[in-house]
């Protein structure tokens, strides 16, 4: 079974930037739709973005668009988010997971993934 794991958070002063990495323990994200999404403390988890296979086709939340790049490199079996200007609002444990249905991407509804890894502390601060 496919199992997440998501690195590169760590504390980033409000505009830095951040680049996470999604990858697998075993198996290929090659062919999956990822998704990733944030939660922070004392708040539901929320979509952050969305990227297809093989067509890299992205969508984004609102609160991030312009400002975050979902990407993936196949060869490298990685899905990257790219988060410049970040904002304390951004602060969250961020993850990455696989859509039930495999033709399904988008950046919310976090009850239709699967394959949750354990998550990367992102911290914006001063």
């Amino acid at each position: 079974q496919l199992q997440l794991v998501e690195s590169g958070g760590g504390l980033v002063q409000p505009g830095g930037s951040l680049r996470l990495s999604c990858t697998t323990s075993g198996g290929t994200l090659e062919y999956n739709n990822i998704g990733w999404f944030r939660q922070a403390p004392g708040k539901e988890r929320e979509g952050v973005s969305c990227i297809t296979s093989p067509g890299g086709v992205v969508s984004y939340a609102d609160s991030v668009k312009g400002r975050f790049t979902v990407s993936r490199d196949n060869a490298k079996n990685t899905v990257y988010l790219q988060m410049n200007g970040l904002e304390p609002e951004d602060t969250a444990v961020y993850y990455c997971a696989v859509p039930n249905e495999p033709y399904f991407c988008s950046p919310g509804h976090p009850e239709l993934y699967h394959a949750w890894g354990q998550g990367t502390q992102v911290t914006v601060s001063s």
